[in-house]
């Protein structure tokens, strides 16, 4: 019987197709995801309009050739960084708040997430708050970038104030969009008086404004129980 010999392959040969081309791609995308770290913490400083492809590249040391090539023009680095800090917000404040009972619990961790959320902010910023004084009237993919990241937000809040409604928790002829609307408020007068005003005593004031939100249209004094300060004490002291 003869025996046939296989030819054998070389190292290079060896590889798996497309091997490198795989390897690059990661390292390009582990690249991109740097160059938006780094976009990310510029834009809170100076905002969404002052960001650029040079003013980025002079941050993570990177030509501006290369930073170009991530991203193809400012516009699309604008909102691939208003995308980013949405993952954050929506990971950080959404996700954990829907491990909570439907109905205020939710609601109460909604808030409490916000609000832990906004004590970072207050030192470095929001892009939501700065972009909208920015874009809210100029049209265009990075306004509407903008606009969409925050109204997918709200009407999860809106969400969360009509299944407390549902399950008996918020007084049934309330407007839900109406409970929302004031517990943004709060949190935008909260980013006024803490970071711009520099005021004392704000957060006490942002938690004290959602126990009156809760206890004016909440069905019951029970539901209104005040848990939000509590979790949210540790603020002070940021």
């Amino acid at each position: 019987m003869t025996s046939t010999k296989l030819p054998v392959q070389s190292a290079s040969s060896s590889r798996r197709p497309g091997a490198g081309a795989g390897h690059a791609l990661q390292k390009g995308q582990q690249t991109k995801q740097a160059i938006i770290d780094a976009a990310l913490g510029l834009a809170a400083e100076i905002g969404l309009e002052g960001l650029s492809i040079g003013a980025l590249a002079d941050v993570t040391k990177m030509s501006k050739s290369g930073v170009f090539a991530h991203f193809g023009s400012r516009e699309e680095l604008q909102i691939s960084v208003i995308r980013a800090h949405f993952e954050r917000f929506y990971e950080t404040v959404f996700e954990p708040a829907m491990r909570a009972d439907r109905g205020l619990p939710r609601v109460r961790a909604l808030f409490a997430n916000w609000m832990k959320r906004v004590s970072v902010e207050i030192q470095s910023g929001c892009i939501f708050i700065s972009g909208a004084v920015e874009f809210d009237d100029r049209p265009g993919p990075v306004r509407d970038a903008l606009a969409n990241s925050v109204n997918i937000w709200l009407a999860a809040v809106d969400r969360a104030v009509e299944q407390a409604r549902e399950v008996g928790h918020i007084k049934p002829d309330i407007e839900a969009h109406q409970v929302a609307f004031e517990i943004h408020g709060l949190i935008l007068a909260l980013h006024f008086e803490a970071r711009f005003l520099g005021l004392p005593g704000a957060v006490d004031r942002a938690n004290i404004g959602f126990e009156n939100i809760i206890t004016r249209y909440g069905k019951s004094a029970a539901s209104a129980s005040p848990r939000s300060t509590a979790s949210n004490r540790n603020l002070k002291e940021k």
